[in-house]
């Protein structure tokens, strides 16, 4: 009597199991190198290489190379270079000028008050946003600059141009020196503040000046335009 042959896939479906738990099943998308917090990280990679090379000069090859991640990964979460740079802007520049506007919208209608809250608050932006003063100069100030339309559009109008304002109401009223121009005064007040902090690897090796800091340059601000000013004080 012929031995029967038992069928060839019997033991297939046991074998089948062994492969599934040996290898968990990826989930779906993208994202790998450690994803959870990785959005963030990829705009703080963009920023750095923005503020090092310039937003035209920088390609999401080299945001990638800045972040360990792949282009493809970038292309994932933002789409393109340009849907990149907007959300930097949404979610870095724009809330980090937030504070600043606040201030300088609280402080009224006095003007020591208000060149205070000005000062203040850009050298606290400049300390928690060391980035800031390199990227506003290459970026807004530099002919070309990318940023140009931003400023002139969505930030100059709530903080720049209301403060020159109050100011020209403030010297109707004899609150303030009259032979200042209210608009230039407002440059000024960068002059004393943005410049400096963009300037500072410069003038600090030239002077040996590395004891000097943001606050340094908040006190020093403040006297001179104290001064200048002349202000009445109460």
């Amino acid at each position: 009597m012929a031995r029967q042959t038992p069928p060839a896939n019997r033991r297939k479906p046991a074998a089948a199991g062994a492969a599934q738990a040996r290898a968990p099943r990826r989930g779906r998308g993208r994202p790998g190198a450690d994803a959870p917090d990785l959005r963030p990280r990829l705009l703080d990679a963009a920023l750095a290489c923005y503020t090092a090379r310039g937003i035209m000069a920088t390609s999401l090859r080299d945001i990638a190379r800045h972040a360990g991640v792949t282009p493809a990964l970038l292309h994932y979460y933002f789409g393109d270079g340009r849907q990149l740079l907007d959300a930097v802007v949404a979610e870095r520049l724009l809330p980090a000028l937030v504070p600043l506007r606040e201030a300088v919208e609280h402080a009224g209608d006095d003007v020591g008050a208000l060149v205070s809250a000005f000062v203040d608050g850009m050298a606290r932006i400049v300390a928690s946003h060391p980035w800031l003063p390199a990227l506003w100069v290459r970026e807004v100030v530099s002919e070309g600059g990318a940023l140009r339309g931003l400023l002139t559009e969505r930030i100059a109008p709530g903080i720049a141009v209301l403060m020159s304002q109050r100011f020209a109401a403030a010297q109707a009223r004899g609150e303030l020196n009259p032979t200042l121009d209210p608009r230039l005064l407002m440059v000024s007040l960068i002059g004393l503040t943005l410049f400096p902090a963009a300037g500072a690897p410069i003038w600090r090796q030239i002077f040996d000046a590395g004891d000097l800091g943001v606050d340094d340059l908040r006190r020093h601000a403040l006297a001179l335009l104290d001064r200048g000013l002349e202000l009445r004080h109460a």
